[in-house]
């Protein structure tokens, strides 16, 4: 790798490190980036995939203190998102790179589009806050279920889970926000490490470039997680919208206009 690309990966691994750790969509910085230098889509994937649940790790650290509250939460989402990651990363490993280049555009734009409508996501789960008991446990399973699903397409893809995550969790009733990324992260960093393992037993990873994000990745989830009440969320989402609608039509003119 040439030093532009090192420092390239690395500034994109610390951008994401940040975004993940608010809210999630950091993979819409890694991906394309890592398109840019010529990686082909699913290497590029699942490169992103490691190199971000490597990271993670600082961003556990700095929500530790949270750690203890959410624990109880572990045990109803972690089995099904342990199973989703892996299923989804098994159907990445079934697609061939001829296809997924295809769905890549319909990808980031979905991601996108879930990013840019998070606070209408959550100002939706919010109606539910303080139900009834039945209801409440109604709505537990409802956003056990939908873990599910968003754990295969975090395995599959991944951009834009932590915000669909953060969405589930406001229907169980959790309303602070520091204990539902934490949760969030928790669970993110565990789909992806069973997506991880597959992609590398598939021999899917370009390591140098993967290690290279890593390095940026760990400062970005630590500074994201310990100075996340400092940092404009407004400007990160203004500027990861852009960047996920801009790749879209990069990726949707390449694909389907040349």
């Amino acid at each position: 790798m040439h030093l532009t690309e090192i420092i390239a990966l690395m500034i994109a691994g610390a951008a994401a490190g940040v975004i993940n750790s608010l809210a999630g969509g950091g993979t819409l910085v890694t991906f394309p980036v890592l398109l840019l230098f010529g990686i082909p889509p699913i290497i590029a994937n699942a490169t992103s995939t490691v190199a971000l649940f490597l990271g993670t790790t600082g961003s556990i650290f700095g929500y530790r203190q949270h750690l203890p509250v959410i624990k109880p939460w572990l045990s109803r989402f972690l089995p099904v998102s342990l199973v989703g990651g892996l299923i989804g990363s098994i159907l990445l490993t079934r697609t061939s790179n001829d296809v997924f280049s295809k769905l890549v555009p319909f990808l980031i734009l979905f991601a996108t589009l879930v990013f840019l409508a998070q606070g209408a996501l959550r100002r939706f789960v919010r109606l539910s806050e303080n139900p009834a008991p039945a209801t409440h446990q109604k709505n537990v399973v409802r956003a056990v279920v939908f873990q599910f699903f968003v754990a295969i397409y975090g395995g599959y893809f991944g951009a834009g889970i932590g915000i669909l995550m953060l969405a589930s969790l406001g229907f169980i009733g959790l309303t602070n926000i520091y204990e539902m990324n934490a949760l969030k992260t928790t669970l993110g960093s565990l789909l992806n490490l069973v997506a991880a393992i597959w992609f590398v037993w598939a021999g899917l990873i370009d390591w140098p470039r993967a290690l290279t994000m890593t390095l940026g990745a760990m400062g970005g989830y630590y500074i994201g997680a310990h100075y996340s009440q400092q940092i404009s969320q407004r400007a990160v989402r203004m500027i990861i919208t852009g960047i996920g609608f801009t790749i879209s039509t990069v990726t949707f003119y390449q694909q389907f206009c040349r």
